[in-house]
């Protein structure tokens, strides 16, 4: 019978790895997290998120600070309501030093 080698698995805040881990995490995915990233819900209802990262002997789950904005949908009501935009007409006026403005 063959052993299998099995790695730790950890979840673990980004805070909580090493700087030169922190470094890999970013170089492993230096687009951002977006793609990769997988939410968890805790049984309280709350929930976190985590994006994957291997070393030679444990695999992680490492937690990311998200910041999810949870306002109302109604506090954005009417926002765009107002299709005057101060300045636009001054902007428009303005001629450009740009040629490839033109081609548009």
């Amino acid at each position: 019978m063959a052993t299998e080698n099995k790695k730790r698995r950890l979840i673990t805040s980004f805070h909580n790895l090493t700087p030169e881990q922190q470094a890999e995490v970013k170089a492993l995915y230096p687009l951002g997290f977006s793609e990769v990233m997988m939410r968890y819900d805790k049984p309280d209802g709350t929930f976190f998120y985590t994006v994957p990262y291997e070393t030679e002997d444990t695999f992680y789950m490492v937690k990311i600070d998200v910041k999810v904005d949870d306002a109302a949908d109604d506090d954005n009501d009417g926002y765009y309501d107002d299709d005057d935009l101060k300045g636009a007409d001054e902007l428009a006026d303005t001629p450009s030093d740009d040629p490839a403005d033109d081609e548009f």
